[in-house]
């Protein structure tokens, strides 16, 4: 089964080089022509190649460039009104003749389209009726039989990718970009969020520094953050985390000879409100800290606190 396996990977990857090698200037007109376009980008397909289509425009469209996946047989029942005349229309057929791809283009011409086809034969119906030819041409299908779309499917795979890379780069599409189009991903929460939108700002535990063991332990448990801060929210003489504390207790023992100031750390560390999300926990990895003071270094006020296991 393993051979078979690296059989599959080998030929699909020759057919990608192939692919690559047999790239010409129309893949650059193809990027022109959609960098200059005003309206969407609207990709057509039908069956394994409408899959893909789907594919292709999802990863346009998170990369910039408005897209989206248009049925052939709903579009020939009505769903054609969603295609703008300044669309940009990829039309994806392998074999360039798919009957129900082939019934949209009298419309697309009618309405004055930009038509790009992305196909295995440039002599293909869908290649001639097409502006642009982007070319996905194969020496042999993974499939053993032949039938089944796989290096074909893959080739159309990766121009779709080389499209949305090549138009992301044109664009300088940046990571604040990407997480602009994904709020809801990681990414997109630690590019966006700042520090002020997670920190924690209710019952802050607070202590004075002369404070007895007894009230230091009560404190740390009612914060609920592994953690007493040293002073007040106007200026913090330092922190004691239950690092600190056991740490403590290995060098001295009996508890009624310890303080806080012997616990304390005097140099926490501190970040802006404002600061983002993923610049905060990169400095507190490098730290290895889990907690930062949310406020002033300068003045050593704070008004939260952050936890990178909070997130």
């Amino acid at each position: 089964m393993k051979e078979i396996a690296k059989r599959v990977f080998n030929i699909e990857i020759e057919s990608l080089h192939y692919v690559a090698d047999s790239l010409d200037d129309q893949f650059d007109k193809v990027v022109r022509a959609i960098l200059n376009t005003s309206g969407k980008l609207i990709v057509i397909g039908i069956g394994k190649s409408g899959i893909i289509g789907k594919k292709i425009a999802a990863t346009l469209a998170s990369t910039g460039t408005p897209s989206f996946f248009l049925h052939p047989g709903e579009a020939f029942h009505g769903d054609l009104g969603m295609v703008g005349a300044n669309d940009i229309v990829i039309l994806i057929s392998y074999s360039g003749e798919t009957d129900e791809v082939l019934k949209i283009i009298p419309f697309l011409e009618w309405n004055k389209n930009t038509i790009i086809g992305i196909t295995g034969n440039p002599n293909s119906t869908v290649a001639k009726n097409s502006h642009f030819h982007l070319n996905i041409n194969i020496k042999q299908e993974a499939c053993p039989l032949a039938l089944a779309p796989t290096s074909s499917t893959t080739a159309a795979l990766v121009m779709g990718d080389a499209l949305a890379v090549a138009l992301m780069e044109s664009r300088q599409f940046q990571q604040e970009d990407f997480a602009r189009f994904h709020p809801g991903g990681s990414l997109g929460r630690k590019l966006l969020i700042r520090v002020k939108d997670l920190m924690r700002t209710d019952n802050l535990p607070f202590i004075n520094e002369d404070s007895s063991f007894t009230e230091l332990l009560l404190r740390m448990s009612e914060g609920r953050l592994g953690m007493v801060i040293v002073g007040d929210a106007s200026y913090v003489k330092g922190i004691v985390t239950d690092g600190d504390l056991r740490r403590a207790l290995i060098r001295i023992p009996d508890t009624s000879k310890l303080s806080i100031t012997d616990m304390m750390t005097t140099s926490p560390v501190f970040v802006e409100e404002n600061e983002f999300i993923n610049q905060a926990e990169t400095l507190m990895l490098e730290k290895k800290i889990t907690t930062v003071l949310v406020g002033s270094s300068a003045n050593r006020s704070i008004s939260g606190i952050y936890q990178i296991y909070n997130q």
